[in-house]
């Protein structure tokens, strides 16, 4: 990109620019031809049978989810061509519905579906990164608005090319939904959307980061609510140990569901303050400063023959580098 579609990403005076370059440098501006992303889908041809959402011969990714730029107020296109020059392959952006004035402005990374997806594939293309998963969470305990938002994401992903859709719980469940209705609820959330899950060839991933999905015997009968092959896991062990549960004990309970991860590490600090009391959290410190255990868990990835991304949820960009580090050490020292 120009300096001046740096600056404009960066919230800076900029000179003037067409307007597709503003949408680029903004944040892939919400409100682009929604008609384009419908045209996009119908043109993509789904998985008639699902298999591993990576190749045969490929191995781990380091990705990172685009939150690490949240807090500096950069934009969509910052992060996704940021993240290729700190050595990244994989992104994992987060989208919404509707719009957002931050976003729109080139202060807020997250953008909306309604973007032009050939918009978000040219600035993927150009940082030389591929999508990983996509990011647009919906309630898994509303089946109105929570089916119609994942409905929507994995729709988007389709047109993406992107075959790995997050989804979690209420963080905060109304108080009249008891555990025996909440399971009811999640089971018939999860079966509108698997079907639209096999419709387009993408995976629906139940990520750990509630009062459900948090805790092992209770995140083990939600991957069996509904009997279908595209109900998998985004396995979050930051998430995890914050929410007192042992990550490495829930990565065996679903590791044969798994096929996204956040590699999310926790401080020591935050885990002496908040395990226990929360369910997950935003992001987590750089991978390898705080209290997860790497090599245990990419050995144990390994050995179920995962070979899929591990998106790093870290808040800053000094993080980003030291985590991407890290992870390399790692994956090198075990060859995976």
């Amino acid at each position: 990109m120009s300096e001046s579609r740096n600056a404009k990403s960066d919230g800076l005076a900029a000179s003037p620019m067409d307007r597709r370059d503003f949408l680029k440098g903004a944040a892939s501006a919400a409100g682009t031809v929604v008609a384009a992303s419908v045209s996009e889908t119908a043109r993509a041809t789904p998985a008639s049978e699902p298999g591993v959402p990576w190749g045969p011969n490929s191995r781990m990714g380091i990705g990172i989810n685009l939150e690490y730029v949240r807090h500096a107020d950069k934009s969509l296109a910052y992060g996704i061509k940021r993240a290729g020059q700190l050595g990244y392959k994989w992104v994992e952006p987060c989208f919404l519905d509707g719009r957002c004035l931050l976003s729109n402005s080139g202060y807020c990374h997250v953008t909306s579906m309604d973007t032009d997806p050939k918009l978000i594939k040219d600035l993927c293309a150009e940082a030389g990164v591929k999508i990983s998963g996509l990011s647009s969470h919906s309630d898994l305990l509303n089946p109105e608005y929570g089916v119609l938002y994942a409905r929507r994401g994995i729709r988007y992903a389709r047109a993406l090319g992107v075959n790995v859709v997050q989804i979690t719980e209420d963080m905060y469940p109304p108080k009249w939904i008891d555990e025996f209705e909440a399971y009811n609820i999640m089971r018939i959330t999860l079966r509108a959307i698997a079907e639209t899950c096999e419709e387009n060839g993408v995976y629906i991933a139940v990520e750990q980061h509630g009062p459900y999905t948090a805790k092992i015997e209770r995140m083990k009968r939600i991957l069996t609510l509904v009997d279908s092959p595209w109900v998998k896991c985004n396995f979050d062990c930051g998430n995890t140990f914050l929410a007192g549960s042992d990550p490495y004990e829930m990565l065996e309970a679903v590791i044969d569901k798994v096929v996204h991860v956040h590699a999310k590490d926790i401080s020591v600090k935050q885990a002496e303050a908040e395990r226990g009391k929360v369910t997950g959290t935003a992001v987590g410190c750089a991978c390898g400063d705080g209290v997860i255990d790497w090599k245990r868990l990419v050995g144990r990835l390994k050995k179920a023959g995962y070979r899929g991304v591990l998106s790093v949820e870290c808040g800053t960009e000094e993080e980003a580098v030291r985590s991407h580090a890290h992870l390399t050490k790692v994956l090198q020292e075990l060859d995976a």
